[in-house]
C-alpha cells in the first residue's frame, strides 16, 4: 500500500478527536529538557540516481567472504550453495518468511516446511521437528525451556564449550524465570563426563552440550547423555548439520532433544542473518505439547485428498497467548525451503562427502599452521572442521595483519573467552583448496 501522508486537515480533524489542540500535546508526560528542540538532522531527499551511487559507497565499506579468503566460523561457515537453491527459493511462488495461516491456499509452502521436518528427522534421528525458529541460540534456548516445561524442574546445566552467545540467550531468557542455569567449565577445551556426574541431580531440568563445540572440538555425547538419564534429566545435544555427515546422529547417541544453527546448509553467511534454527525431539505426547514454534502435519481433506495444515496450534501463542509454549510464533519459512532443497539436491552421498572434504582439509591446515614457530592447537580433542590455535602475541592484532594480507583468518577466542586471549579458532570447509591454505600458512609466518 502506498504511503498517504497527513494532511493539516487530517491532522486537525484527529486531534480534535482525541481532545488535544496539538501534537506537542501528546508529549506533555515528557519533561521539556528531555524533548528535541530542534528540527531533526535528515537530509534533503535524493533522487533514484542520487540514493544507488550513496548506498553504493556505504556497501563498498563492507568486506565479504568473497573479498578475502574465509577461514571464519564459530557458527557461520562458507561453504559451497549449489546454484539450485537460489533458482528454487527465489521463485516467486517461494519467496517469503511468511508461516502460511491459510491452508487451502498455501499447500505448496505447506507441503514444503512438511518436507523440511522430514528432513530434519532424518538428519537428528528423533521423530518430530518443527518448522524451524529462528537461529542457533534460539533453538538452544526454547530447547531449555521445553525442558523445563517437560520435567518441572528449576535447573538447566549448560557447557561453557556451547557457543557463547547461545548462552547469552539463554541467561537472558532465564533472567525473569522461576529457573536458575548453570554453566560447567570446560577447561580443556571439552567438557568431562565426570564433572556432569557430580553437577546433575533431582533438581536438574536437563544438560545442554554441543558438539563439535565452538571450538571445533568433539565431547564425549554418549557419556553425558548417560550421566544425564541417570537423574531423570534430558540430554540436549546441539549438533552441526554438515557434520552428520560423518558423525552420528544425536537421537543415535541418545539426545533427547537436538538443536542446531542450519546455517551450512545453503543459506548464505549474509553478515549474520538472518539464519536458520533447527529444532527436534522425541514423537512423544510429553515432547509434542511443549515444542515451540510452527508444526505442519499431513491429512486428507473432505474430498479424500492428501493435504498439509499447521497442526497442534493450540500450543501457539496466538491461541493460547501468556499460555503459549514459546513465544516464537512464526518460523524462518524461505531459509527452512533452503535447507529442504540443499539436502534434497546433495542427498546422503553429497552430505557424506562434503564433510569429509572439510575433515580432510581441516586436518592438512591444522598440520601446516602448527609448523609455523610459536603456533600449536591450544586443545588436544578430535576436530571435524574447525580448529583452535595458540599463536604468538595478540590474537586480534595478529588477525588484524591477516585481514590486511588478504585473509579472513579465524576468529579471536579472547573476545568470550579472556584466558584465550592468544588463541583463534580456524574453520576450514570444502570451499578452500590446498593453494588457499599454504597460502594462510605463508601469511602467518610472515606476520608472527
Amino acid at each position: 500500500m502506498s504511503y498517504v501522508l497527513n494532511t493539516p486537515e487530517d491532522q486537525k480533524a484527529m486531534l480534535a478527536k482525541i481532545g488535544v489542540s496539538s501534537v506537542e500535546d501528546l508529549f506533555a508526560n515528557i519533561p521539556t529538557a528531555l524533548r528535541l528542540q530542534r528540527d531533526l538532522a535528515i537530509p534533503n531527499a535524493m533522487s533514484e540516481m542520487e540514493l544507488q551511487s550513496h548506498l553504493s559507497r556505504l556497501l563498498g565499506k563492507n568486506q565479504s567472504a568473497s573479498d578475502a579468503v574465509c577461514f571464519l566460523g564459530g557458527g557461520a561457515y562458507d561453504h559451497f550453495i549449489p546454484s539450485v537453491i537460489d533458482a528454487i527459493a527465489g521463485r516467486s511462488e517461494f519467496y517469503t518468511a511468511y508461516t502460511p495461516y491459510q491452508a487451502e491456499a498455501s499447500q505448496g509452502t505447506l507441503q514444503a516446511i512438511f518436507e523440511y521436518q522430514t528432513l530434519m528427522c532424518e538428519l537428528t534421528g528423533l521423530g518430530v521437528a518443527n518448522a524451524s525458529l529462528y537461529e542457533g541460540g534460539s533453538s538452544v534456548t526454547e530447547a531449555a525451556l521445553m525442558a523445563l516445561g517437560i520435567t518441572k524442574r528449576p535447573e538447566v546445566l549448560i557447557a561453557e564449550s556451547v557457543h557463547p552467545e547461545y548462552r547469552q540467550t539463554l541467561e537472558t531468557y532465564a533472567a525473569n524465570l522461576n529457573c536458575r542455569v548453570r554453566t560447567l567449565p570446560t577447561p580443556d577445551g571439552f567438557l568431562n563426563p565426570d564433572d556432569v556426574k557430580n553437577a546433575v541431580s533431582d533438581a536438574t531440568a536437563c544438560v545442554i552440550v554441543q558438539s563439535p563445540n565452538f571450538f571445533g572440538h568433539l565431547e564425549e555425547m554418549q557419556a553425558i547423555g548417560d550421566a544425564a538419564r541417570k537423574v531423570g534429566a534430558l540430554f540436549v545435544a546441539s549438533f552441526d548439520p554438515v557434520s552428520v555427515g560423518v558423525l552420528k546422529r544425536p537421537g543415535d547417541y541418545g539426545a533427547d532433544i537436538a538443536v542446531a544453527e542450519g546455517q551450512g546448509l545453503g543459506v548464505p553467511l549474509q553478515y549474520g542473518g538472518p539464519y536458520l534454527g533447527i529444532l527436534a525431539c522425541h514423537e512423544d505426547s510429553r515432547f509434542l505439547r511443549k515444542i515451540p514454534g510452527r508444526l505442519v502435519g499431513q491429512t486428507t481433506d473432505r474430498n479424500g485428498k492428501r493435504s498439509w495444515v499447521l497442526t497442534l496450534q493450540p500450543r501457539e501463542q496466538h491461541i493460547a497467548r501468556a499460555n503459549a509454549t514459546s513465544n516464537i510464533c512464526t518460523n524462518q519459512g524461505l531459509l527452512a525451503l533452503r535447507a529442504a532443497v540443499y539436502l534434497t539436491a546433495v542427498g546422503p552421498q553429497g552430505l557424506k562427502e562434503t564433510a569429509e572434504l572439510c575433515v580432510r582439509k581441516a586436518h592438512y591446515a591444522a598440520e601446516q599452521l602448527t609448523k609455523v614457530p610459536g603456533v600449536s592447537l591450544r586443545f588436544k580433542t578430535p576436530f571435524v572442521k574447525e580448529f583452535a590455535l595458540q599463536v604468538p602475541g595478540d590474537a586480534a592484532a595478529l588477525l588484524a595483519k591477516l585481514r590486511t594480507a588478504g585473509y579472513h583468518a579465524g576468529l579471536p577466542l579472547g573476545r568470550w573467552y579472556p584466558a584465550l586471549a592468544n588463541c583463534i579458532t580456524v574453520a576450514v570447509t570444502e570451499k578452500r583448496t590446498k593453494a588457499e591454505i599454504d597460502g594462510l600458512v605463508e601469511a602467518l609466518k610472515a606476520n608472527v
